[in-house]
Formats: C-alpha cells, sequence, structure tokens
C-alpha cells in the first residue's frame, strides 16, 4: 500500500479551459440513486474532491473494509520504529488506484500538499498525515480510504444527465460521524435536487 498521490489530480487550474461550463461539484456529495446500475456505486456516497472540464475525482465515505492496527498501517508504508497504539477504520474509495490513500479530514488540521475540498473538509495524501495521527498530532476527525472514483471530461456530467446520480452538501457530520451502514440513507434524505 502506498500513500501518494499523483499531483496531477489536484493541480491547480491554470487557465480559463479547467473552469467547469456549469458549477463544480467540488466540496458536494454525489449519492447513488436506485438507477446506479455499476455494483461498484449501488449506494455509494462520494465527496468530491474535485471537478471541472478536465474531469472529476471523488472518495467514496460508506465502503469500510475493517479495522487496521495503525503501526502496522504505517508499517506497510515504509514507516520504521513508530510507536503507534490503536486502530483506523480503513475505506474502499473507489475502484481507480486502490493502492493509492487519502485521509479525508477536518479543516484544522493542513500540511503543504493538503486540498481544501470546501472550508470544513481537506484531503492529504502523504504518510506524515498518519505518523501525525499516530502521534496525537493530527486532524481531530478523519477518515482513511484507498482508490477514488475518477471521471474522464464529460463522463461524470453524462452520468448527471442519465439520473443515477443525486447532489447534496458535503456535511462533516455524514463524512466522519454517520454509522456507516445508514450514511446513504441520510446523504439521501439531505439531497438538494434529483437530477
Amino acid at each position: 500500500m502506498a500513500l501518494a498521490l499523483p499531483a496531477s489530480l489536484f493541480a491547480a487550474p491554470s487557465d480559463p479551459a479547467d473552469t467547469p461550463a456549469k458549477p463544480s461539484l467540488k466540496g458536494q456529495l454525489l449519492i447513488a440513486t436506485p438507477a446506479m446500475r455499476d455494483p461498484r456505486f449501488e449506494h455509494a456516497v462520494i465527496l468530491m474532491v474535485r471537478h471541472g472540464r478536465d474531469g472529476a475525482m471523488g472518495i467514496v465515505i460508506n465502503r469500510p473494509l475493517g479495522e487496521q492496527p495503525l503501526a502496522d498501517l504505517l508499517a506497510a508504508l515504509g514507516a520504521k520504529d513508530i510507536a503507534a497504539a490503536g486502530s483506523v477504520r480503513v475505506f474502499l474509495g473507489g475502484p481507480v488506484q486502490p493502492e493509492i490513500g487519502f485521509v479525508v479530514h477536518s479543516s484544522d488540521y493542513h500540511r503543504p500538499d493538503t486540498i481544501a475540498v470546501d472550508g470544513r473538509i481537506a484531503v492529504t495524501s502523504s504518510r506524515e498525515i498518519l505518523r501525525d495521527i499516530a502521534d496525537k498530532a493530527g486532524p481531530m476527525k478523519s477518515l482513511i480510504a484507498f482508490g477514488y472514483a475518477g471521471w474522464a471530461p464529460g463522463q461524470l456530467e453524462g452520468e448527471l444527465a442519465h439520473n443515477v446520480w443525486y447532489t447534496a452538501p458535503a456535511d462533516p457530520g455524514l463524512v466522519f460521524d454517520d454509522d456507516r451502514d445508514k450514511v446513504w440513507e441520510h446523504a439521501t434524505a439531505h439531497r438538494t435536487q434529483d437530477l
């Protein structure tokens, strides 16, 4: 397992061509509708991290894989001699590059490679955040995921046109605190519109 992020996923827009034609869904939740036929996304709730003309990227927040001792996770990432107590819950963030790790977290934590999703939620993809979590110097709230959901330019817009996604504001309570078995149900109740 690697906790690394391809830099191109989060590159800042460099010209107006990267600006979406429609409002960006960055910072929103995508919620699979009953019309979703892809079993990888059935009842999925995805935190949208990026959305522009060059495509979209999000992290599924309701697919727990299980508990992992934090020391084992750090060791798998190449950290040596780290005394880390406790376990963390690990999630399947999506079907694309499941070997890449992400930490979705509260905005009280920031590193140079941290990406602000909105004013309350951020994403960091480095093993240093796991070390900080082990040292009790990490974010107050976090969700560790491997893999992500990605869309080519125009692909997500096509799916939205086929009514396979609802949207809702990204609520930190849904992202971090809600019962994972009820996230889809609660997110669906908060949807802003049927697309």
